[in-house]
């Protein structure tokens, strides 16, 4: 069972959103074609198999245009589905769902696209210790609902933002003088709830990390070779995540060296948007 987002979470992205599409006027198609009492039935569907994420963005994107309308879920977030199912049915204003329509859409069908994506790397370390996570490569705007959709597909959350945690990257090493240093301006900043990271990219500065004893490290662009001797080298002393030119085609065998995490930029910034219609019933 997937926590769903709080509404008042996701409300002013479908907000904004809805602004942008109505602009000035409204939906003149709409108004120009569609009488204003009229009622409309229809039902969102899949017309591509996948993992469903994001019904919450379409429920809410026609509620604020018609607080009065029906929208009955036939799937839930998580659930794996095949081309022509039933996603939810729908009845209310026809010139709100309509003007809610693209809306909808557009947010429905990126997130079923991340949960889906995410669910084949996810079957793909099957059987492994290693688990998949995200990155902070996000649409701007969007983060919160994308990084919910990864969680509709079985991976897991890497941080949210600058403020979630510590992670030491290449120019911070750089500004510092060496991994160890950075390492320990870090640990003395942080307050016992929040975890340091650090990126290392050979096994002389994974040694360096090492002894200042983060809690995790990140193993950058590593060989197979070098991330199964880190595997080794560590020993379950620190969280080992494997990051850099990670795909579906390489992932068996990242997963395989032991490392613990694999965090993917693919999965928000390469998402294939899943193709849905919402259709007259």
């Amino acid at each position: 069972m997937i926590e769903p987002i709080p509404d008042l979470l996701i409300l002013p992205t479908v907000r904004q959103a809805l602004a942008e599409d109505l602009g000035r006027a409204g939906d003149v198609t709409a108004q120009a074609c569609v009488p204003a009492d009229a009622e409309l039935a229809c039902t969102f569907g899949a017309r591509r198999g996948g993992v469903v994420a994001g019904l919450a963005c379409a429920r809410l994107a026609i509620a604020e245009l018609d607080p009065a309308a029906t929208f009955t879920p036939r799937v839930a977030d998580g659930e794996r589905v095949e081309a022509g199912t039933v996603l939810a049915e729908v009845r209310g204003n026809a010139r709100a769902v309509l003007s809610a329509e693209r809306t909808a859409l557009n947010l429905f069908g990126r997130l079923c696209g991340i949960a889906t994506l995410t669910r084949e790397y996810v079957d793909t370390v099957e059987g492994t210790r290693a688990r998949i996570t995200d990155t902070r490569k996000t649409t701007p705007g969007l983060r919160h609902i994308e990084k919910y959709a990864v969680r509709c597909g079985g991976a897991v959350n890497h941080r949210f933002g600058l403020d979630d945690a510590i992670l030491i990257k290449d120019n911070h090493v750089a500004a510092c003088g060496s991994v160890g240093e950075a390492v320990r301006r870090a640990k003395a900043f942080a307050g016992h709830l929040m975890k340091v990271e650090v990126e290392v990219d050979s096994l002389a500065q994974l040694h360096e990390a090492l002894a200042e004893a983060p809690d995790v490290i990140m193993l950058d662009n590593f060989s197979l070779a070098d991330m199964a001797e880190a595997v080794r080298l560590v020993a379950g002393r620190v969280v080992l995540e494997a990051s850099g030119g990670v795909t579906l085609e390489t992932l068996r065998a990242i997963a395989e060296t032991g490392v613990d995490v694999i965090s993917v930029g693919a999965l928000t910034h390469s998402a294939k948007v899943l193709d849905i219609g919402l259709d007259a019933a």
